[in-house]
């Protein structure tokens, strides 16, 4: 047998979308990016389609689609996010599995448990659904059936391998400190084994009570450790040596988190591209594989029992995500996880009371309520329209009520398992991130069980929480991060107006009177009206209608907003009731009422909209007042009222990027007064991506290189050093096209070897 090398990422963020907005809302602890998702795309998920091969003088040789040569899975959740937000990035991975299929017969993509909950602790139908949604979502994204399925923190049992064989899975991945027994295909001669005494070079059979097998391979645990934790992606022909040291044939694998390469350890993605270069030449008798490619050629030739439940970070098993077991990331080495058994047992109570609903209800609304629940996963991930799923699931005839009652429900239940991703108890303390998302969603999916006559279970989660007690004192238990920090986050009639109508106030688009404006969010989108009577002073007041995204319910409610004095959009107050009922009017304060995400949410748009504005106003003034720059005389050193240009200067410079005033005579002046003011200008970070992006739609749109390059060369002159990763990528992209004569002169200018454009 040769020698083949797997590398494998696992890719995923949970479902961080408020679940009422459908929208990542700011994340602090994120920072300098508005949230995770947005920071560990840049710093991992897009370099790795992308990564840079260098020369010894810094120059590319390469731009590597590692996915192409690795073996990864994406979560769901993430990928939908990356769908919407980096469809360049999202493409390069459809686009690598593809290839891998072409090359191999087998893709690299593996399919992931859709939530990323963890299966051993899952209800029976949690673990159906999880499953049946995760293989949905792959074949909408990669067109074909999933061979292999990733397990949430590789945790597995007897009862998760069955769900993954019964739907057609034909292997997974685990920790080898998972393995119990092995033997051989023939006998039952099984004998226990530890974690180092486990041939890791094939796959194995594990035989299950209903009659099915799965096959599982196990990944190099100290290897994948080094890569992980102990900086072997500091050198790549390190790394290429451990990974093939003590040579022997078959299978070697190592399995991380994806988010290693590049946002663990920055540039790590390039080090795995020097690896990948190896293998893929074949060096020292080497060659790249994946695992359903491997299986295909090398099926088992040993069966294996598993230690269970058992996971690749718990060393007890699941205890991580149920008990205070001491696993940690260690942050805090003091800290207990006394919260992690009430939060699940909180989520526990939602959990059924919103299962027994649907199935109390569902028979009201589809043909097969299970079936229909199982098949939402298709809707989720863009495979089904709302009307391809009525009309296969709901029952014939059904009315516009009923049709809204089997969405709220479907929401309902996809609300409900959002609430068990691993993270919320991955961590150390419960009034992190992560474990407050967490009981957020099942706040959203308690109010959709009222909202369609099920029980109020409030009481029953709040007492649970209350058992739950955070390592910050100030902070109380997990009732009082209910309490002070979850429901505030619930929206509201007037919380969603006053959001509304402050998003239309920040772009400056409130209509004028007798007119409507929309506001949307992918989740749901209001229409405002305002009052066509209104006199001049008096406080805003109109309609509003609420349109919630697969439902076609459309309640009517009226507004007011009655403004402070500084007529500060987050100090007014606004009024909400609904059409013909002015008697049920509740309230929001902004300031008051929403909380920090929301409110950083509205001054993020409000300073987008306003810099746009003020951008595209200066543009013009600064293309013209180029042309007025004069050449100093005599004793000047500097421009008449030169602090007065400085409230022109990025656009001033984006002038004299563009080549303006070329030729002119007061052009040297100008370069130099740009030189002296602009890099250390407030402005010239937001300057440099928009000469960046310009330069990369040039290569992209116009296929102007040569523009492209005199953009550059006169941004430089003035101190300004754009990034130029997607031009590069832009210009990797034409290689092969582009005009002879420009070829030498556009690499030299951005960084590329001599010949590879």
């Amino acid at each position: 047998m040769d020698k083949y090398l797997c590398f494998h990422g696992h890719f995923y963020q949970p479902p961080r979308e408020d679940p009422w907005l459908d929208t990542i809302l700011p994340e602090g602890s994120a920072a300098p990016a508005l949230h995770w998702n947005a920071r560990i795309a840049r710093e991992s998920y897009a370099p790795l389609a992308w990564a840079r091969r260098l020369d010894g003088a810094g120059r590319i040789g390469d731009l590597l689609n590692c996915y192409e040569w690795m073996s990864f899975n994406f979560g769901p959740t993430l990928m939908r996010w990356l769908e919407g937000h980096d469809p360049a990035a999202y493409g390069r991975i459809i686009e690598a599995d593809r290839r891998s299929v072409e090359r191999l017969g087998h893709g690299n993509a593996m399919a992931q448990i859709c939530h990323h909950v963890i299966m051993p602790l899952a209800s029976p139908l949690d673990r159906e659904l999880e499953v049946a949604w995760g293989i949905q979502d792959f074949e909408r994204r990669f067109g074909r059936r999933p061979e292999g399925m990733w397990l949430s923190e590789a945790a597995a049992d007897t009862d998760t391998l069955e769900e993954l064989a019964a739907n057609g899975i034909a292997f997974t991945v685990l920790s080898p400190a998972q393995i119990k027994a092995v033997a051989s295909l023939e006998n039952d001669d099984w004998r226990e084994v530890r974690e180092w005494e486990v041939d890791i070079t094939h796959p194995y059979r594990i035989e299950l009570p209903s009659g099915r097998s799965i096959a599982v391979f196990f990944y190099h645990g100290p290897l994948s450790q080094a890569v992980a934790f102990q900086g072997l992606l500091a050198d790549g022909e390190r790394f290429w040596q451990r990974m093939t040291e003590n040579p022997s044939s078959g299978l070697r694998a190592i399995g991380t988190d994806g988010e290693t390469y590049g946002h663990h350890f920055h540039f790590g993605e390039m080090a795995l591209a020097y690896v990948l270069e190896q293998a893929r030449s074949g060096r020292d008798g080497w060659r790249l594989t994946n695992f359903a490619a491997f299986l295909a050629e090398h099926p088992p030739r040993l069966r294996a029992r598993l230690h269970e439940p058992s996971s690749w970070s718990c060393a007890h098993g699941v205890e991580r995500w149920r008990s205070d077991c001491g696993c940690t990331t260690g942050d805090h080495p003091g800290y207990h996880q006394k919260w992690r058994a009430p939060l699940r047992a909180a989520l526990n109570v939602a959990r059924e009371a919103a299962d027994n609903h649907f199935f109390s209800r569902g028979p009201e609304c589809f043909g097969d309520p299970r079936k229909a629940l199982r098949e939402y996963g298709r809707v989720a991930a863009g495979g089904l329209t709302e009307a391809e799923f009525e009309a296969g699931f709901f029952k014939p005839g059904i009315t516009q009520a009923g049709r809204e009652l089997g969405w709220r429900l479907l929401d309902m239940q996809w609300q409900t398992i959002s609430s068990f991703a691993s993270c919320a108890w991955f961590f150390d303390e419960l009034s992190r991130i992560e474990p407050l998302n967490a009981m957020t969603m099942a706040l959203r999916s308690m109010e959709l069980v009222r909202a369609t006559g099920g029980p109020d279970v409030a009481p029953r989660v709040v007492a649970e929480l209350h058992k739950a007690p955070s390592n910050l004192p100030e902070l109380g238990t997990g009732a009082d991060l209910w309490r002070t920090q979850v429901v505030l986050r619930q929206e509201t009639p007037a919380r969603l107006a006053a959001q509304g109508l402050i998003r239309l106030w920040a772009r400056q688009g409130l209509p004028d009177p007798g007119e409507i404006a929309e506001v949307a969010w992918p989740g749901l989108s209001l229409v405002f009206t305002l009052d066509p009577s209104l006199e001049p002073g008096e406080p805003l007041s109109g309609s509003m209608t609420v349109a919630w995204r697969l439902r076609s319910e459309r309640p009517l409610y009226r507004w007011r907003m009655v403004p402070d004095e500084q007529r500060n959009p987050l100090s007014c107050l606004f009024e909400v009731a609904p059409e013909g009922d002015a008697k049920s009017v509740e309230s929001c304060l902004p300031g008051r009422d929403l909380p920090w995400n929301k409110r950083q949410a509205l001054a993020v748009e409000w300073i987008e909209h306003a810099e746009r504005s003020v951008w595209q106003e200066t543009v013009l003034e600064a293309v013209s007042g180029s042309r007025l720059f004069m050449p100093w005389q005599e004793a000047q050193t500097d421009q008449p009222l030169s602090g007065r240009w400085m409230i022109h200067l990025p656009a001033l410079g984006w002038a004299w990027c563009l080549g303006l005033p070329a030729g002119d005579e007061g052009e040297a002046d100008m370069g130099r007064y740009l030189a002296a003011r602009l890099p250390g200008h407030p402005g010239a970070q937001a300057l440099k991506e928009r000469l960046a992006s310009e330069m990369a739609r040039l290569i992209k749109e116009e296929e102007t290189p040569l523009e492209a390059v005199s953009m550059l060369s006169r941004a430089r002159a003035v101190g300004l050093s754009p990034d130029l990763w997607p031009v590069q990528n832009a210009l990797w992209a034409m290689r092969g096209r582009l005009a002879p004569g420009t070829v030498a002169e556009v690499a030299a200018a951005f960084g590329f070897m001599a010949g590879v454009l």
